[in-house]
Formats: structure tokens, sequence, C-alpha cells
């Protein structure tokens, strides 16, 4: 009876946090998107393809994608916990056409392109966090959560693209779809323990991700410096390494003895 009370206590903290995130942003104005995003450092053109290392730099979340969509319905390879599987999927289907929807956008960066490459992210960043809530706090309902997720995902970047149509964009609800589960993910690790998990992997992932936003941000910086690979290019390398670490840690946290399948 006392565990259950303290798990309720952990979970009230999570909703209060979330309460306040969501109130904080409505305090904020308006955010459109800024033009100069779609400015990046490295624009040489290779075999006909404009931006190309930012087109092709791509190609691993493809592969990973692809690997752990196989990886995830093969219930013959590990343990997973059947009321979770369609959220693996969907995650890994996000990496997947994350691939397809930045390499599209990074062909030709504009505010139209960009819609497909921040969709297939929501994807994969609600579906992940979906995981997180069904693998450290409840496997209850995580079917109804990992959907509601989703819509709050996808509804995020329409709702940009709509406004910044119209000519005042608003940005603030992607902004908080991206980047609330990032902040509540370390604090549910801190908070709850599961039972199969090897927390130390999220961490790892959770540092890939960090990295990818700091490659991204000294895009031009980091171009000049060396001179032949740009800062967005790398922020691509470190994104997917966050999907491929997530991968082997399923690997590593539920895996079973090959003679007991």
């Amino acid at each position: 009876m006392k565990n259950i009370k303290n798990e309720q206590k952990k979970v009230k903290v999570l909703v209060l946090l979330v309460f306040i995130g969501c109130i904080g942003m409505t305090f904020l104005k308006p955010i459109a998107q800024n033009i100069n995003y779609h400015l990046f450092a490295d624009v040489r053109k290779f075999f006909f393809v404009p931006n190309f290392w930012n087109v092709f730099s791509n190609v691993p979340f493809l592969a990973i994608g692809t690997y752990g969509m196989v990886y995830i319905i093969s219930k013959k390879k590990f343990a997973l916990e059947l009321s979770l599987q369609l959220n693996y999927f969907i995650f890994f289907s996000g990496i997947f056409l994350t691939g397809i929807g930045s390499a599209y956008y990074h062909y030709a960066p504009n505010n139209s392109t960009l819609v497909w490459d921040r969709l297939p992210m929501t994807i994969s960043f609600m579906s992940f966090f979906s995981i997180i809530i069904g693998e450290f706090i409840t496997h209850k309902k995580s079917r109804l959560l990992l959907f509601s997720l989703l819509a709050l995902g996808i509804t995020s970047v329409y709702y940009w693209n709509i406004t910044e149509s119209e000519g005042h964009g608003d940005l603030r609800l992607y902004i908080m779809v991206q980047f609330l589960p990032m902040f509540l993910i370390p604090v549910i690790l801190l908070l709850f323990k599961p039972k199969h998990y090897k927390t130390k992997y999220i961490w790892f992932v959770l540092l890939a991700y960090i990295l990818a936003k700091v490659t991204e941000t000294f895009d031009h910086e980091i171009y000049h410096t060396l001179k032949f690979i740009s800062g967005h290019s790398i922020k691509h390398f470190f994104a997917s390494l966050a999907p491929l670490i997530f991968l082997y840690h399923i690997y590593d946290s539920k895996k079973i003895d090959s003679v007991n399948i």
C-alpha cells in the first residue's frame, strides 16, 4: 500500500511539471519560424544533388529505422512487452520516415518541405515518450497514450504550418512537444525503477540528442573550422546514434535465453 502511494506521488509530480510547462508556454508570445533557419553552412552540390551532405547524412535513419522495424516484429529475438510492441514499431517507423522527410527537406530547404521533416520527428519523439512511460510507470492503456501523444505531435506541426501560411507563425506547441518530453524523461529515470530496463542506455540516448542539438546550433562555426563537414551533417550522425543506442538497449535489456525460445 505504501509503495502504491509513493508511485502515485511520483505521478503527481510529473503531472504538475506538465501543467507548469503548458501554462508557461502560454505566457510566451507566438514564435514564428526564423527564415535564416534554412541557410545551412554546407550547400555543396555533388552528383547533381544540392546540399549533398545534409541530404546524404540521413541514410543512417533509413538503415536503423528499417532494421528496428524488422527487429521489433520478430518476436522470437527478444521478450518484448506485447502491450508496447506497437509503440516500439511506430518509433522505428518514425526514424525511417525521418530519413526520408529530412532528405526531402534538405534537398530544397523551405517552410513547405520543413513540414515533412518535422512530422516524422514528432512521431519518433511521441512514440519514444510513450515507451518510456509504458516501461517505467505503467503498461496500462499504452496504445491510448501512444495515439494521444501522436495526435498531439502531428497537431503541433499542422498548427505551425497553418499559422505560418497565414503570416503569423507559431512554433510554441511544436517546441513544447519536442522539448517537454526530453525534460520529463530524466525526471522519470530518476523517480521510477523499471523491472527490465537498463537506464544507462536511456541516458546515452539523451546525451546523443543533446549533442545533436549542439552541433545543429553551431552548424556554420563547425563547418568553417573543419572545412569538410558541417555541424548539421554531424547533427544527423548524433541524431541517428540515439535510436541506434536505443535499439541495442532493447536487445540488451530484453534478450532471452535462446534455449527458452
